[in-house]
């Protein structure tokens, strides 16, 4: 079992999951370049390149085919995966997947078009000499003003790697994976809106989808027990001519 977490988070994460399942399965669950113990990446990354990391660790220790557990960023890298490298990935459980963007609202698109004029302003600024020093200072209070809570909290190659990985819209590949598909959502997830949920649900052909109602984008590890029991089920070989989840 593959287990791919989160932005900002580790493969920590993933232990009431072990907790639940770990004496049914051999689990894996890396920490992501730039993220827990691994390192920052050398340069800025993208999805394909995570991905290509995930491919290369699997393969260097012989773990594939895998059933995955995907959460947020990690859905990503699992929806990549799964369509790019099929032969690797065996059933997948997607929850709060990241992968699909969001319509900006108005107020988004006259944020992001007053930050790159101010951008714009300052790259030419810090070209002179005298005044090249202050306006790198000014750029960076420009990005503590403008950009999310994530992008404040990374280092140059870390924002760098969120923005590329953020800007990538993975909806194509949906209708490509083969992979059969369970997808765990919470209802009132704020990160990675339902909705994502349902067009994953319609748009990857071997998919369904379980409502957590009420809960939020952690609703995996706050009714992990639930979680592990769909997990379980969803999971298990259908030996018994009954209806399989998923």
């Amino acid at each position: 079992m593959l287990c791919l977490h989160g932005w900002g988070c580790d493969g920590k994460i993933f232990a009431p999951i072990l907790s639940g399942m770990g004496d049914q399965y051999t689990f894996l669950c890396p920490d992501f370049p730039g993220h827990g113990a691994s390192s920052d990446p050398p340069e800025p990354w993208d999805v394909p390149r995570y991905g290509q990391c995930i491919v290369e660790l699997i393969g260097q220790l012989g773990f594939s085919p895998c059933h995955v557990i995907a959460h947020s960023f990690g859905g990503r890298i699992a929806l990549w995966l799964a369509a790019n490298h099929p032969e690797l990935v065996q059933k997948m459980i997607l929850t709060g997947c990241a992968g699909l963007r969001k319509p900006k609202t108005e107020e988004q698109i006259k944020k992001e078009k007053a930050f790159k004029q101010k951008k714009a302003f300052l790259k030419t600024l810090k070209n002179l000499p005298l005044v090249g020093q202050l306006a790198e200072g000014a750029e960076e209070r420009l990005r503590q003003k403008y950009g999310s809570e994530d992008y404040k909290k990374l280092n140059e190659v870390m924002r760098r790697t969120f923005v590329k990985v953020i800007s990538l819209d993975l909806r194509p590949v949906l209708s490509v994976i083969r992979a059969s598909t369970l997808l765990i959502w919470g209802s009132e997830d704020g990160e990675t809106p339902l909705w994502m949920g349902q067009a994953m649900e319609q748009e990857i052909p071997d998919a369904g989808l379980v409502i957590f109602d009420g809960d939020d984008h952690f609703a995996f590890v706050k009714q992990w027990r639930r979680f592990c029991l769909i997990a379980d089920r969803y999971l298990r070989p259908n030996t018994d001519g009954g209806e399989r989840i998923g």
